[in-house]
């Protein structure tokens, strides 16, 4: 169930940078209550992960999520750079939370 809620905690995290960055393009201020609810909700399922997962591995596994799905969502939605050398990284970043759930 841990890594369930490591998985949820690194989607609110990338909820919480979509947010931030429509809050930059769009001037709204409206939009910071939904990020802050975000980012606690990001916090809290993350402190939920880590009563069984050792926090160096919590922490980076949620940090990967929350990196890789907000360049993901970048480059699919806001058009951002789809180089090779990005993706690459992403995929690399994806490798090492694959290997950090397999040694964890």
């Amino acid at each position: 169930m841990a890594w369930l809620y490591l998985f949820i905690a690194g989607l609110f995290e990338i909820i919480g940078v979509i947010i931030l960055n429509e809050i930059n393009r769009t001037g709204k201020k409206s939009l910071i209550i939904i990020l802050g609810i975000a980012f606690i909700c990001s916090f809290t399922i993350l402190k939920l992960a880590m009563y069984d997962i050792p926090m160096g591995t919590a922490y980076a596994i949620w940090t990967a999520i929350g990196t890789s799905g907000g360049a993901l969502i970048g480059m699919l939605v806001y058009n951002e750079s789809k180089s090779f050398k990005r993706i690459f990284f992403i995929i690399l970043i994806l490798i090492s939370v694959i290997g950090l759930k397999v040694l964890g």
